[in-house]
């Protein structure tokens, strides 16, 4: 005869499964996934679309969400700007997604924006951004500039003793805009216009012999010189090899990169990197228990332990976990009502804190400094508190004075001088 506690055990293990089945009968909640899975990006995309995909079947094991299973909807944008734009409109439209979690570089995101603000749709951009923007349909999970570049170039100057700067970069906008906002900042540090150097290169540059020397000429003075790379794709390869070929190495100029991470490190030789530095909000040596056990997840659902885990991976799956908390507390899908309730969610980083969603659509991240070695990985040489996500930067007057907030003044561009909205739609 069966005792009463196991027939309660048997009872509660038939509650769970058929609460389970329950889940996957209802109506799915579909989400889009916007990422390139071809073209120039795709080979740093493809691993933030896997990221999504993993979240959901995870999503989906704990019983789905609202007891509905979740879907993801993959499109592949082709590394073609207006053609985001164009998937997103399809998402929201023709497969009718409640969330979207994608685009890589800035013009994409920019592209994209006109078409979730029309639709009122809701987009996760996990990647480290140039700010100066802040959108109702947005969730910025990546690094603003005062989450990377600011922090960035403090430690060059208080730890390194770098005087002189060149600031490297890919001719695009989020090189150029960050590059102004560094150019005024070290300016307003006491830093002279004669030593700052700004140089900007098309994608898959390859002849670095001339910027090269005209960086090693910087310090002819014989002050310490440092560069700012905000250099995209492969045409990091030729720099780092250039300057290893004049003779430069870590300790002479070192390179603090902005655009280079496990996944750009991965299968490279890295004899000529070793010793230069980068600046993220996640690295995967960080040691904490989520971090062990992401990682171990990870290589588990892709199948080879040599994939590398990323920062942009961590803003993924922060963004994904704050959506789920949101909807959660709104009970709902519906952007409105999950927009309001994403404010102020925590979940919790890679790196061992929390991340908070603040009411300027970014977050509270912490800033590492890491230092390439052999392998490709990083050893973290510097981690800071949590930084709250600045949306628009204290470094350029104009931008110096606005102020984002969505919950309290329903406004991305706020004047704080003049007490009113520059306007509600983005700057596109």
């Amino acid at each position: 005869m069966m005792s009463k506690l196991s027939a309660m055990l048997v009872l509660t293990t038939a509650m769970a499964l058929a609460t389970g089945a329950m889940a996957q009968e209802g109506e799915p909640i579909k989400i889009g996934v916007l990422h390139s899975l071809s073209g120039t990006m795709a080979i740093s995309e493809t691993t933030l679309k896997d990221t999504v995909l993993m979240m959901v079947e995870q999503q989906n094991a704990k019983g789905g969400l609202l007891g509905r299973p979740l879907e993801a909807v993959v499109v592949d944008p082709a590394s073609d700007w207006p053609l985001f734009a164009e998937k997103a409109r399809e998402l929201l439209t023709v497969s009718d997604v409640d969330a979207i979690f994608g685009c890589w570089t800035s013009v994409s995101r920019k592209s994209v924006l006109p078409v979730i603000e029309e639709l009122n749709g809701l987009l996760f951009y996990p990647v480290q951004y140039e700010g100066e923007e802040s959108s109702k349909n947005v969730i910025y999970t990546g690094a603003a500039p005062n989450q990377q570049a600011i922090p960035a170039v403090d430690y060059m100057a208080d730890e390194l003793g770098v005087e002189k700067w060149a600031l490297l970069g890919t001719d695009y906008v989020y090189p150029r805009t960050t590059n102004n906002i560094l150019d005024a900042y070290l300016k307003g540090k006491g830093v002279a216009e004669g030593d700052i150097f700004v140089n900007y290169t098309p994608f898959g540059h390859s002849d670095w012999s001339k910027i090269v020397a005209d960086v090693v000429a910087l310090g002819a003075d014989g002050k310490k010189v440092g560069v700012v790379s905000t250099i995209n794709g492969d045409a990091n390869v030729g720099f780092y090899k250039e300057l290893a070929a004049a003779g430069v190495s870590a300790d002479d100029i070192p390179v603090m990169a902005f655009s280079v991470g496990e996944e750009e490190l991965a299968g490279l030789d890295t004899a000529n990197l070793v010793g230069h530095l980068a600046a993220w909000n996640y690295f995967q040596t960080a040691e904490s228990d989520a971090n062990t056990a992401f990682i171990a997840e990870w290589k588990k659902f892709i199948g080879d332990d040599e994939r590398v885990t990323n920062d942009p991976m961590e803003a993924t799956v922060i963004g994904f976990n704050a959506w789920v908390a949101a909807v959660e507390k709104a009970g709902t899908t519906d952007v409105d009502p999950v927009l309001d309730a994403i404010v102020g969610v925590e979940v919790p980083n890679l790196t061992g804190g929390t991340a908070t969603v603040l009411p300027n659509h970014h977050l509270t991240k912490p800033v590492l400094i890491g230092e390439i070695r052999e392998d490709g990985q990083f050893d973290i040489v510097s981690q800071t508190e949590p930084v709250p996500g600045d949306a628009w930067t204290d470094f350029l007057p104009e931008s110096a004075k606005l102020d984002a907030d969505w919950p309290g003044k329903d406004c991305g561009m706020f004047n704080t001088e003049t007490n009113t909205c520059v306007q509600v739609q983005s700057n596109y």
